[in-house]
């Protein structure tokens, strides 16, 4: 069974679609029992960065997180769900991220003929063997929808970068916690192919 995590984020209901797709028990819920229970946990999302801690602090969901990642579960962060893992956000200065991973979430510079929010599709770079991206060729295409990125304190937890104007910190891992700031379940045959080597870790 696969916890999806609900924190009243938009698109939470096309990852449980995707894992419905590869066959996949899914559930969305915010109880944490049943998030403990689960097998692997995915914590999706948009949204602002602000409005999501205060949400899942306001839960206790911020605990459960922390006990799920120290359990050893697999763990999946997507787009707004990878920004919550670590420190901060230049979108909500002065709200403390779950802390979980070490680094920041900055803003994408204005920059001529950049369109923010980088919104679209875009190749990858892979690098220190990331175990989401087994059997994915260089340069595949995924898709993103943010304004804000990571930069890492730690750049051996990076996976796959992207470059748009700025080197974009895509996909990180680290022990059991995976994440990605683009959107696998929106990116086609390379996304859902992420998204199985994730349920058969």
């Amino acid at each position: 069974m696969i916890a999806v995590i609900d924190y009243d984020a938009g698109n939470i209901k096309s990852v449980e679609k995707a894992l419905l797709f590869l066959g996949q028990e899914a559930i969305v819920t915010g109880d944490s029992k049943e998030i403990l229970a689960a097998d692997k946990v995915i914590l999706p999302g948009v949204g602002a960065f602000g409005d999501a801690m205060d949400t899942i602090r306001s839960r206790g969901l911020d605990h459960v997180i922390r006990q799920v990642v120290e359990n050893g579960t697999p763990f999946l962060g997507i787009c707004l769900g990878l920004q919550l893992l670590f420190e901060r956000s230049d979108e909500a200065p002065g709200v403390e991220g779950l802390g979980i991973l070490g680094g920041e979430i900055l803003r994408i510079p204005d920059q001529e003929g950049m369109k923010i929010p980088h919104m679209g599709w875009n190749s990858l770079h892979l690098e220190n063997n990331g175990r989401l991206f087994r059997d994915i060729e260089e340069n595949a295409y995924v898709y993103f929808v943010h304004s804000y990125y990571l930069k890492a304190k730690d750049e051996s937890i990076v996976k796959a970068s992207a470059e748009y104007g700025i080197h974009i910190h895509a996909s990180v891992e680290k022990g059991n916690v995976f994440a990605c700031q683009f959107h696998p379940e929106k990116s086609s045959d390379v996304g859902l192919h992420i998204l199985k080597n994730f349920v058969e870790l």
